[in-house]
């Protein structure tokens, strides 16, 4: 069955009159569905241009944080409820920028990769445990834009219109399979997400940098991202929308050494490649002014780039070499993808810095009860079997 229209009555809260109406229907309710849409693809910013919330056989309501109505008073009765969301990390950011923040948290996203669902995207969800089909022609649509489309709107609110019986079903696989525990756990852990601090040098992060050992071509990978951030940032817009990631690496693989040199590289592409060549010509004839190194600085987590391991740090290469494949193993037949069984990185440091404690070393960095209890002694006989072998 598609579905192009919620099933619950839509209200929109336009007015302090229709906020009101929404707190009253709130009065007495546990639970609630909520969403929020971006425009991660054409601002800068990850504001919210829409909320959207649910109450269960009750209906919908479509809230506009950019237009003038305060949404003061909803805060704490919304804050007092058990929110039920899908792909909870992607909305807490912009939710709690409006001072919005649950008391309990259900995430259907985190939940079917518990149980094992080869697919977690919403629709495919709905479509293998609901037999419905969502209408998703408008998942990469500008919410900032104004007014929203009725069919955008139809669009975020069938969102959190299945969010209920999609949980119901859920929960029934969870609690079949014996991972209700577990989900409590991810549940809990969740409250307190807070999304990864921007990097130090987000420019690392451009594809296929980590290949240039050019100190002159980084440094203009570096200027030429920082010009690029400044004016998304004064306009928010996209950084995307000005050049692509791939337009700055066309430059650093040319290094041009002229403005008209630069213009000529047909792989300079984008938007605003040619309206603002003088800039991207400045921030690349200002490159070697700066000051930075081939190698990225190591990471906040204490540890290096597990990438420079086997180089550098042999021995804990051999561990995460010997080690990861028995967590591996471990996932494969709880049914669980690795990174949710352990996040990569708990991993990482257990075999740079192993602990005689390896349980209580994986509680320290963050990892819930059922994943100490199912990995631990794995990751001890991996470190056991490394260290013999080095020592042989």
């Amino acid at each position: 069955m598609r579905l192009d229209k919620p099933r619950l009555p839509v209200h929109t809260v336009d007015s302090d009159a229709a906020l009101s109406e929404l707190i009253e229907a709130l009065e007495g309710v546990q639970q609630v569905s909520i969403d929020a849409e971006r425009a991660s693809g054409f601002r800068y910013s990850q504001r919210a241009y829409l909320i959207q919330l649910a109450i269960k056989d009750v209906g919908i309501w479509l809230m506009d944080p950019v237009a003038e109505i305060d949404l003061a008073p909803l805060i704490p009765k919304l804050n007092s409820k058990t929110w039920l969301l899908h792909a909870a990390t992607q909305d807490l950011p912009c939710l709690s920028e409006l001072g919005l923040k649950p008391a309990g948290l259900i995430d259907t996203e985190l939940t079917a990769r518990i149980v094992g669902l080869e697919r977690v995207g919403l629709g495919s969800v709905c479509e293998s445990l609901l037999g419905i089909e969502l209408a998703k022609e408008h998942s990469a649509a500008d919410w900032s834009q104004r007014p929203l489309t009725q069919e955008m709107l139809d669009y975020a609110a069938l969102d959190v219109d299945v969010m209920f019986e999609l949980w119901d079903k859920l929960s029934e696989i969870a609690t079949e399979s014996g991972k209700q525990d577990w989900l409590e756990q991810e549940f809990e852990h969740l409250l307190e997400f807070k999304p990864k601090p921007a990097l130090e040098e987000p420019w690392r992060g451009l594809p296929g940098i980590s290949r240039i050992k050019d100190l002159a071509k980084l440094k203009i990978a570096a200027s030429l991202y920082a010009a690029r951030d400044a004016i998304a940032v004064e306009k928010d817009i996209a950084p995307g929308r000005l050049i692509p990631d791939r337009s700055i690496m066309a430059a650093v693989n040319q290094a041009p050494k002229s403005r008209g040199e630069l213009a000529n590289n047909k792989e300079f592409q984008g938007r605003a490649s040619r309206t603002l060549l003088s800039v991207w010509w400045d921030a690349i004839a200002r490159a070697p002014e700066l000051e930075i190194s081939i190698e990225p600085s190591e990471k906040g987590n204490g540890i290096p780039n597990h990438k420079s391991w086997e180089r550098r740090f042999p021995e804990a290469h051999h561990r995460l070499e010997v080690v990861r494949p028995l967590v591996l193993a471990v996932a494969a037949e709880l049914k669980v993808p690795i990174e949710n069984l352990l996040t990569p990185d708990y991993l990482r440091r257990v075999c740079f810095e192993p602990s005689e404690d390896v349980a209580l070393q994986l509680r320290s960095f963050g990892a819930r009860r059922w994943q100490i209890e199912a990995v631990t002694e794995e990751i001890q006989k991996g470190l056991l079997a490394a260290a013999q072998s080095q020592s042989v």
